[in-house]
């Protein structure tokens, strides 16, 4: 039996090759089998490329899967391997109680959450960055403490982009031990660690300052909670809000937004509101989804070569997404977080946290997705998560006297890094070497002229940082993982950590044994 957390905070990896069910925590253990291709998953390939992560139940490479979170592969001698979920969240909203009887039971759960992952023989601390989902991680634990939390934080020299400020006042207001890093443009210096670590193509670029904060925090301490979760299970994304007001925008009658539709199409790619013409003629899940991709059909096939654009375009990145949307229909909100807490969730969010905690050694804890308290945040009504045009309602009243008020109402940021301005100065270098690379032109996957054009469009401003990063995190991928033998990196412990690539559990089908 093969078994996968609740939410999907660890991965697991398995195939069946030769008879055998392979199964291990990073592909690169499994790459080592000699009977296991290293061939692309197109379908995959097709799913980063809209979404900039591989899909739920496939990786990267033909032959290994990922099981689902809540999900458990049971497997017999001389038999298929079957696979069943043993939990899911089920979003059943409770109208009987009042608000402020909501309030006192999230605090009371949140603390308990919190309390149990402070067990710890070994140092503890937090990630803190100054939004409130951390903040209050870190407000629970001040509580328990009878000493000043130590707390880690990452900030730019981009003003946009620095939370750091924030994260300063919050640690004030709770009397922490807080340690600070500011970012520069040198992200060359790790990229090599970075995709080692993440194991699979990534799209999200804050896997950088996840990386660099984890480095910092394991200088200190072997434990750190953190805040993720919160969005996904209280409301808190922007994106919840757009929906709201797009939710509207479907009372246009359909032919005249399937019109403005045609005319985007005909638009060149760049001009402005193209998109937003071609956004507004789809509707309910395909417009909700639309909204979130990176490249869209029509994009990946000027991306693609001929070749590789029929394979990828033969496959529906949306199926899974479509089905989650669709699950839950008593209220939209409900459909949308279902689809985050099944998709984004464990393919974005706790990748990037275990893989650069783990990095560094670092056991990173995530207070907001202990089971019983995802389980009584899908009985709060949407109303309290999604309240007059403000997101995480609830959380934030339960937080009102704990935390400053400007911490608590101040606008989401979000943990961006500020890879446009680096890729128009310091690192434009870089990027054209690597996408027009010899290695890079030989795969015969992606059309050089259109990143020529994708490259023009980001240096007059169009921003396009998150496709050139998903481009740069594939390349280097298939460098470091198909082009030549995976082998076990020689790494400084005292630099990198202690984690290595482990070995791969193999079971013969014909001969299965404990």
């Amino acid at each position: 039996m093969l078994v996968r957390d609740r939410l999907g905070k660890k991965p697991l990896y398995y195939g069946e090759f030769q008879g055998r069910l392979v199964y291990a925590s990073e592909i690169k253990s499994i790459l080592q089998l000699p009977y296991v291709d290293r061939e692309l998953n197109w379908a995959s390939v097709g799913h980063l490329f809209s979404f900039l992560t591989t899909p739920p139940a496939e990786s990267i490479v033909e032959g290994i899967r990922k099981l689902e979170p809540g999900h458990m592969l049971t497997i017999e001698a001389g038999q298929a391997p079957t696979i069943t979920s043993y939990w899911d969240v089920q979003f059943e909203p409770d109208y009987s109680r009042s608000e402020k009887d909501t309030v006192e039971t999230l605090l009371e759960t949140l603390q308990e959450s919190v309390r149990i992952r402070m067990r710890s023989d070994v140092p503890y601390g937090a990630f803190l960055s100054g939004g409130i989902d951390s903040s209050a991680v870190v407000a629970m634990m001040a509580r328990e403490s009878s000493k000043p939390v130590k707390t880690f934080s990452i900030g730019f020299s981009e003003q946009a982009f620095n939370e750091a400020p924030y994260a300063r006042q919050v640690a004030d207001a709770l009397g922490t031990d807080h340690h600070e890093l500011i970012l520069e443009p040198d992200v060359l210096d790790i990229l090599d660690d970075l995709i080692w670590y993440l194991d699979e193509p990534f799209g999200d670029s804050s896997a950088i300052p996840t990386y660099m904060v984890s480095k910092m925090a394991a200088e200190k301490v072997t434990v750190a909670l953190s805040g993720d979760g919160g969005d996904e299970i209280f409301g808190g994304y922007d994106k919840y809000l757009k929906e709201q007001k797009e939710r509207q925008r479907e009372r246009i009658p359909y032919p005249v937004r399937r019109m403005l539709g045609v005319i985007g199409a005909g638009m060149k790619e760049g001009m402005k509101g193209r998109n937003f013409l071609r956004h507004i003629a789809l509707n309910g899940a395909e417009r909700y989804l639309d909204a979130g991709k990176l490249f869209g059909r029509q994009e990946q096939r000027g991306l693609f070569q001929r070749e590789a654009a029929e394979r990828i375009l033969a496959t529906d990145p949306l199926a899974y997404k479509r089905e989650c949307l669709e699950k839950e229909s008593d209220h939209w909100l409900s459909s949308v977080q279902y689809n985050d807490i099944k998709n984004y969730l464990p393919l974005d969010i706790m990748t990037k946290v275990d893989r650069m905690s783990m990095a560094h050694s670092l056991e990173a804890r995530s207070p907001l997705l202990d089971h019983k308290l995802v389980e009584f945040a899908a009985t709060i009504p949407p109303e309290m998560k999604l309240h007059n045009g403000n997101t995480k309602h609830i959380l934030k009243q339960s937080m009102r006297g704990i935390l400053p008020d400007s911490i608590i109402d101040r606008r989401k940021q979000g943990f961006a890094v500020p890879l446009g301005a680096w890729f128009r100065g310091e690192m434009s270098d870089f990027v054209r070497d690597l996408l027009f690379s010899a290695s890079s032109r030989s795969r015969n996957i992606f059309n050089v002229d259109y990143i020529e054009r994708l490259l023009s469009l980001h240096q007059r401003g169009r921003e396009a940082d998150l496709q050139l990063w998903t481009l740069i995190s594939f390349e280097l991928w298939c460098r470091t993982f198909l082009d030549q033998p995976v082998v076990r990196r020689k790494t400084d412990p005292r630099k990198y950590g202690s984690h290595y690539t482990g070995s791969a559990a193999v079971i013969r089908r014909k001969a299965v044994s404990a």
